[in-house]
């Protein structure tokens, strides 16, 4: 995803839940570009990179997941039926599904949660 989009989905997070003090990333060309950096500045958002080798602050455990949930577990007729697939895991995946960095909670319970502060 270029940091372009990456921007337009920030500016529409922050318009609709605040701005965040610090976001995590990782070391992909979009976080790392000049006009992330820059847009994150003018806005005063802390970037914390993911450390190397620190394994949970890194994609392999979502690799690992979404490899046994998905392509281990269909035999696809087409790349369409795997876009679908994915598409339904990423969705929930990305709303219901626990994380140790959110103290254990889903994504939305965590937005929903009263201790839950923004800039």
């Amino acid at each position: 995803m270029p940091a372009e989009r990456v921007i337009g989905i920030m500016d529409q997070i922050v318009a609709r839940r605040g701005k965040p003090q610090i976001i995590r990333v990782d070391n992909g060309p979009e976080y790392c570009s000049r006009i992330f950096v820059e847009w994150c500045e003018k806005n005063s958002i802390r970037i914390l990179y993911i450390q190397p080798g620190k394994p949970m602050q890194n994609i392999e455990r979502f690799n690992r997941l979404f490899r046994e949930d998905i392509l281990d577990a269909y035999l696809f007729e087409d790349l369409e039926e795997l876009r679908l697939l994915a598409d339904e895991w990423m969705d929930d995946y990305n709303r219901n599904h626990p994380h140790s960095a959110l103290r254990g909670l889903s994504p939305l319970a965590y937005i929903k949660s009263p201790q839950l502060k923004y800039a």
